[in-house]
């Protein structure tokens, strides 16, 4: 009966008639986890451990007392939390929004990016995409019947976008570029120059950009973070997604929001109730409790930024693996083609380390001899180190089986 399906959706795997090896799709996940396999393939900081701080926790057990949480709040999302967002906003990037107008909370950014997505998209169209990228960006192309169009991006440019690239992929079907920035799963902050340049040719060719900036809020070594929408030009084209889940570690409360134009914006709240729903309202109260309190973040900040150095230090050690320094986020890429693909060195970890990682191939055709690695993962450090110093020892013996 699959057959009856459309072809967006039709060849779809979930794992329950063949291998899946992506972690977050269907049951194979939680299978390794109940045998006790280490985790650093999902992007949700201090997983496994509990990281819920003691201000939430106290407004969660106020809320759930006052017996209120069990009603809807609107399905745009809670006043109070929109507006929030538009004074954070301001602080970041300097853009002036209206909460009622300019802003709708959704539950999680990856629903959220599909729907960015939906109103622009129909049969034949293109969409631009760089790669590696995430893979929800060239997997929604195809569920919104669009053509997902990777260019590539190249870690001897330090995966910056090359508007060459770009160029030699536009056609009179090319409707949006979809950006991740900062990047997932490299790092990498897209700079002025390439941001400049890259707003230029969507203003010039009349595109429409869908900026995924959930990996937005910890940013190392004083690298610049711009958000494409306060560009010159570009607030009236561009549709941007965040996230609550990786700055403030708050992954499973499964809260994030979409600001944009309110030409745009209104066309996104005709559709919410109807493709998203309203978002949980306890955890809307979570997130306008993590936003007010800003030890949160700042404390975060810290222990990620010492993720980041203890990752980088033991990966970048390991003989014959490319590792780079991430610049944001809590990720860590690494080259590992010298012994073999992404499948086979990922396959070779799960089994004599016991430890997930993400094969390089789903983020695109530049991912494969990489892998993904979430270094953030545990909220002990030293356990962090010691899953990490396995898959150094375990890829320092792969290495003498597999280079001469």
């Amino acid at each position: 009966m699959n057959d009856k399906m459309n072809d967006r959706f039709k060849d779809l795997q979930g794992g329950l008639f063949s291998k899946v090896t992506k972690a977050d799709v269907g049951e194979n996940s939680g299978r390794l986890m109940a045998q006790g396999y280490t985790f650093m393939s999902w992007a949700d900081p201090f997983f496994p451990d509990p990281a819920l701080p003691k201000s939430i926790k106290k407004v969660l057990i106020d809320e759930i007392n006052k017996g209120l949480i069990s009603h809807y709040t609107m399905p745009i999302g809670n006043l109070q939390l929109r507006t929030l967002i538009a004074q954070r906003l301001k602080k970041m990037y300097d853009v002036d929004l209206d909460p009622t107008r300019n802003i709708l909370i959704t539950p999680g950014s990856d629903s959220g990016l599909l729907y960015a997505m939906m109103p622009f998209l129909t049969e034949g169209d293109e969409v631009l995409i760089p790669d590696p990228s995430y893979p929800s960006n060239f997997l929604n192309a195809k569920l919104c019947g669009a053509k997902a169009v990777h260019v590539p991006l190249y870690p001897e440019n330090g995966y910056q976008p090359d508007i060459s690239e770009f160029e030699k992929r536009l056609t009179k079907n090319t409707k949006m570029v979809v950006l991740t920035h900062p990047n997932n799963p490299t790092g990498t902050i897209f700079n002025r120059r390439s941001l400049t340049a890259l707003s230029r040719f969507i203003i010039e060719n009349d595109l429409i950009l869908v900026c995924d900036q959930a990996f937005e809020d910890h940013i190392y070594d004083q690298n610049e973070m711009i958000a494409p929408m306060s560009l010159p030009g570009m607030f009236e084209r561009t549709v941007t997604v965040f996230s609550i889940s990786k700055g403030l570690g708050l992954s499973g409360f499964r809260v994030g929001y979409i600001v944009s134009n309110d030409r745009f914006m209104d066309v996104f709240y005709g559709g919410a109730v109807n493709v998203i729903g309203a978002t949980n309202t306890l955890a809307q109260i979570a997130a306008i409790t993590a936003l007010k309190d800003e030890t949160i973040m700042e404390n975060y900040h810290q222990i990620l930024l010492e993720r980041r150095n203890d990752a980088y230090e033991i990966l970048s050690s390991i003989p014959h693996v490319t590792a780079i320094k991430p610049q944001s986020g809590i990720l860590s890429w690494i080259d590992v083609s010298k012994l073999g693909t992404s499948a086979e060195v990922a396959a070779y970890l799960l089994e004599h380390a016991h430890v997930s990682v993400n094969e390089g191939t789903p983020y695109g055709y530049q991912g494969e001899g990489y892998l993904r690695i979430v270094h953030a993962c545990f909220a002990d450090r030293e356990q962090a180190r010691k899953a990490l110093l396995k898959i150094k020892e375990c890829l320092i013996q792969l290495g003498k089986e597999k280079v001469a």
